[in-house]
């Protein structure tokens, strides 16, 4: 029988602290989880870290390396599992095991199955004290992108959408630019830096000359100055793309989703620097409704390493994504206007004969972003008996 652990007021605080330092990683450490880690002997932090980006030193590293000689004996509190395997970079059970760590307090155990509970393991098995579970809802929200890979194989899709008050994206000659204002758009920069990838369409790109990069200073650069950029996934069912829209023009890579067989696709015209690294191609499957299948997108996208999919286009793309319940999170920006009847809904689906066939959502922030109102929420889980 397995003894909870019963964590100090000092405990929390410290661990509080390995989690904001994680958090300073969130755009830069994709596809690896943002983790970070205090090391504290007799109440003092004697190091600290957090891993800033993949193929670099992990978090316990960085503490470890500030500690030095004072790691020996005390106690580290680590966001996330430390791993037992590897990789790029050494195990760093290893190394707390080597320094002579006493105590090892982990806020949640490593879904991943090459750590998953051998990490705890090995820094048992050498005889240091682990407790897992301190601050682990707080230690999960941290890595919702990695954490829903590592369980579904599948990335988590946030959906992003901007309409007026009365739910409209655009007016009935299609002008939406801009419904939100300067504050608002800026806040998408920082989401779009958080994901792995962006997801939108030919027409939103020709429509509305999208580029769908990151282009924010407010955004934190990677160690070479560089913003990361996200993989930008277009759907060009039928290669209406030339290769002179201004998507092409920016730094970044890109994936073109085409539906014929190579030999229809277009040849692109030559990109002006700065160009995209790479522009790659792949063909998806049609549902049965002769549209892109979501399903096989998601899953090749897992296997590319991709987390979180952030998804900015128009209703369409949005209505496919919410009809098959494929969105784990919504975030929504409301301007302070409203454009009537006959401007464009946010979604076009149907269909419903009764209230309970709506999914439900779980509010998680609301909050004002200048002029605009941001709501986030959740795919609310139904329990078996609401199936």
């Amino acid at each position: 029988m397995t003894v909870a652990a019963i964590f100090s007021l000092s405990d929390h605080q410290f661990m509080q602290r390995a989690i904001d330092l994680a958090a300073l990683g969130c755009y830069t450490t994709a596809p690896n989880p943002n983790v970070g880690c205090v090391i504290v002997r007799d109440d003092v932090v004697v190091g600290e870290g957090y891993h800033r980006q993949a193929g670099g030193p992990h978090a316990e590293v960085f503490a470890l390396r500030q500690a030095g000689g004072a790691a020996e004996g005390a106690t580290a509190y680590v966001t996330l599992e430390p791993c037992s395997h590897f990789g790029r970079t050494p195990p760093c059970a290893d190394a707390l095991i080597a320094a002579g760590l006493a105590r090892v307090v982990v806020a949640m155990q490593d879904p991943n199955p090459k750590v998953s509970g051998t990490g705890v393991g090995r820094l048992r098995a050498a005889g240091i004290q682990v407790d897992v579970g301190l601050l682990e809802t707080q230690a999960e929200a941290l890595n919702p992108g990695f954490l829903h890979k590592m369980r579904t194989q599948l990335p988590y899709v946030r959906l992003k959408l901007a309409c007026s008050t009365d739910g409209k994206v655009a007016l009935a000659n299609g002008q939406s630019q801009w419904l939100t204002g300067v504050d608002a758009r800026e806040d998408v920069q920082r989401w779009r830096a958080q994901s792995c990838a962006i997801l939108s369409t030919a027409e939103t790109v020709k429509a509305d000359k999208a580029m769908l990069n990151v282009r924010s200073e407010a955004v934190t650069c990677l160690e070479n100055g560089a913003i990361r950029q996200p993989l930008r996934v277009i759907l060009d069912r039928r290669c209406r793309l030339t290769g002179h829209e201004p998507l092409f023009q920016q730094g970044g890579d890109i994936l073109l989703c085409h539906a014929g067989p190579a030999e229809e696709w277009q040849v692109l015209a030559p990109a002006q620097e700065p160009a995209a690294r790479q522009v790659m191609r792949v063909r998806l499957g049609l549902d049965d409704v002769g549209q892109f299948d979501l399903h096989e997108l998601l899953r090749m996208l897992g296997s590319r390493q991709i987390n979180s999919l952030w998804v900015e286009a128009g209703s369409m793309l949005a209505t496919s994504f919410w009809q098959r319940q494929l969105i784990d999170e919504f975030v929504l920006y409301q301007a302070p206007m409203l454009l009537g009847a006959d401007a464009l809904p946010m979604l076009q689906a149907g269909g419903l004969n009764q209230l309970a066939q709506a999914p439900r959502w779980q509010w998680q922030d609301v909050r004002l972003i200048g002029a605009d109102l941001r709501l986030t929420a959740l795919l609310k889980k139904s329990a078996p008996s609401e199936r």
